[in-house]
């Protein structure tokens, strides 16, 4: 039985293979969703744990077939189908430029952003951040103005739980001031050539959260 979306929700396509380089750099995935004789090609991504992974928004509702190309075979030539059906409730689509000045939801339901901002409120343990979550929510705002990547300053001097992308730790320095303050120091050595998923799919939970809430995730992908 095919799977069944939602117009303007995610289908995601899972596929488990143990791939011995870096997955990140040294395979390549892709997938041609089609509808009828409209074709989207949307490129996939390692998710970490030999998980590989295809997420598409269908914008059509229909069966939508799918087939996938990689320079590794056992992830070559996967294809099935789902079934795309009306949305439902709260779902009114992204959020696009409606009328050259203003904003409004696929569906043409206008929207008017009231935002706040949280840079790396995601990035604060769960205990308050299930806290920050409680707290928009009763609170007016359908914007939430967020980091992709941590950041310091003014008001946020810790260090993240985890970070985008792997390093090693630095050697233990049991001095007297750092097991007072517990003084805890960030990865060196940083490897860009991987992502750390477990970074990233936090983030995604997070952007979720705000999704089921009405509020659309403002992000920042770069800062200074």
């Amino acid at each position: 039985m095919s799977a069944s979306i939602e117009k303007w929700d995610f289908f995601e396509l899972v596929l488990a293979h143990q791939f011995p380089g870096n997955p990140f750099i040294d395979v390549t995935l892709t997938a041609v969703f089609s509808l009828h004789s409209r074709e989207v090609k949307i490129t996939g991504f390692y998710d970490g744990k030999d998980v590989f992974k295809v997420r598409f928004m269908p914008d059509q509702e229909g069966e939508w077939r799918y087939v996938t190309r990689s320079n590794v075979t056992a992830l070559d030539g996967q294809h099935g189908t789902f079934l795309c059906t009306a949305p439902t409730g709260n779902n009114h689509g992204p959020v696009g430029v409606a009328n050259q000045f203003h904003f409004a939801y696929a569906d043409g339901t206008p929207y008017k952003p009231v935002g706040t901002t949280c840079y790396v409120w995601n990035l604060q343990g769960d205990e308050l951040e299930e806290q920050t979550l409680k707290t928009v929510e009763q609170a007016p705002f359908n914007k939430m103005r967020m980091c992709v990547f941590p950041k310091r300053y003014a008001f946020n001097q810790n260090e993240p739980p985890s970070y985008p992308f792997p390093g090693e730790l630095p050697q233990e320095r049991p001095t007297a001031a750092n097991r007072l303050f517990q003084v805890v120091e960030p990865p060196q050595c940083w490897d860009f050539s991987r992502f750390n998923p477990v970074y990233f799919q936090h983030l995604e939970q997070r952007i979720l959260d705000l999704r089921v809430r009405g509020i659309e995730a403002d992000l920042i992908v770069f800062h200074p």
